[in-house]
């Protein structure tokens, strides 16, 4: 079967005007993973990511630190994250609570799309949302099954949290509940391995960070 390896993009702005860009610390953590990858003597025939610009930057830094040859790259937008900030719009003001969660710190704001997400997936929402809990779910099995069924025998694949989540969910044909759960635990620049073939997956390991597994790198451990 050929392997997977399925990485989250490093530390993304929370904060900033622009959210969707690798920060100083996310750019290191992706280039440590791709030294990792080096001193593992792992190399990539196939790259594939989403369209964001996160995930290029994280690709690009991983490639950097692997000293790999240029890769082609292929995107697919079905592993692009959902629209945290509208679906917390989408819970309007019959949640004030929520409201003041998406104001308060880091936290408080992962606290409430915790309830957020729930909330979407059981169809809750008041206000309208950019897609449904179920198309999200179609968009992330097409890009998974356009994996399968695109050969390569070692292909990196970088994408977000949910979307991840979501992979694993499908995989072990677990309830939405877990898909939710396991992207609230989804570490930047982690890694998940699969084996697969055209017509199956297999999950390996979940949200591994080997390369900031020392003491000098652990206050790189990140979650946004």
């Amino acid at each position: 079967m050929a392997e997977l390896h399925l990485i989250r993009h490093g530390q993304a702005s929370f904060g900033a005007e622009n959210y969707d860009r690798l920060s100083d610390i996310g750019t290191r953590q992706a280039r440590w993973l791709g030294e990792y990858f080096a001193d593992s003597k792992l190399c990539f025939d196939r790259v594939v990511i989403g369209t964001m610009r996160r995930h290029r930057q994280t690709a690009d830094a991983i490639l950097e630190g692997l000293g790999s040859p240029v890769v082609e790259m292929t995107q697919h937008a079905g592993l692009n994250e959902y629209d945290f900030d509208a679906l917390y719009r989408a819970a309007g003001d019959d949640n004030p609570a929520l409201s003041a969660l998406a104001q308060g710190t880091k936290r408080d704001f992962y606290v409430g799309l915790k309830q957020v997400l729930h909330l979407w997936s059981e169809d809750r929402l008041p206000g309208p949302v950019p897609e449904t809990w179920q198309q999200f779910q179609g968009h992330v099995r097409d890009a998974r099954l356009a994996i399968q069924r695109g050969g390569g025998q070692r292909v990196l694949l970088v994408s977000s949290g949910g979307p991840i989540a979501v992979v694993a969910q499908q995989v072990l044909q677990a309830p939405d509940a877990t898909a939710i759960a396991l992207n609230m635990q989804m570490r930047n620049s982690s890694v998940c391995q699969y084996f697969f073939n055209a017509d199956a997956m297999s999950l390996a390991s979940f949200n591994c960070v080997p390369h900031l597994d020392r003491p000098e790198r652990r206050e790189f451990v990140t979650y946004g």
